[in-house]
């Protein structure tokens, strides 16, 4: 009876090597193409529209109840809308009459990075005509967000 050597099994270095940076690469490429730093701009961008229509309906809404008269703060200057509960409005756009008694609005939305205790960073303005434009200036990606009615 002959004995023969006992094979050894196993991965070597440099198979599990390779597997390793196989992996590394794919990865990086996924990373690179979910981009995630754009989705979340696009998300934040999303949450800006759904505000800017929020706070036009509320006005609208206002405007409905109070025979087709806007909210007196709202000039055709524009101007950054006041959070709510702002401890001072001062120089901006003072709509706290959506948020009396949560008729129209519970709490002016601010703007999802860059809204603040005092400034929502949305702005308001009325036309000459008396259509009224609500925005939001930080918008991302080059993003335009405004709707006028």
């Amino acid at each position: 009876m002959k004995l023969t050597p006992k094979k050894r099994s196993g991965f070597t270095l440099i198979e599990v090597l390779l597997v390793v940076a196989i992996i590394a690469i794919l990865a990086g490429i996924v990373i690179l193409a979910v981009n995630p730093s754009k989705q979340l701009a696009d998300t934040r961008n999303s949450q800006r529209r759904s505000d800017v229509n929020t706070i036009i309906n509320a006005i609208y809404q206002y405007s409905i109840d109070n025979n087709g008269n806007l909210p007196s703060s709202i000039t055709v200057a524009s101007g950054d809308i006041c959070s709510t509960g702002a401890a001072s409005c001062t120089g901006l756009v003072d709509l706290s009459v959506l948020t009396a008694n949560g008729k129209y609005l519970v709490a002016i939305p601010k703007d999802p990075s860059t809204g603040g205790a005092t400034d929502t960073k949305y702005t308001v303005v009325k036309d000459a005509n008396g259509r009224v434009t609500v925005a939001a200036p930080d918008a991302e990606q080059g993003a335009t967000i405004s709707v006028t009615r």
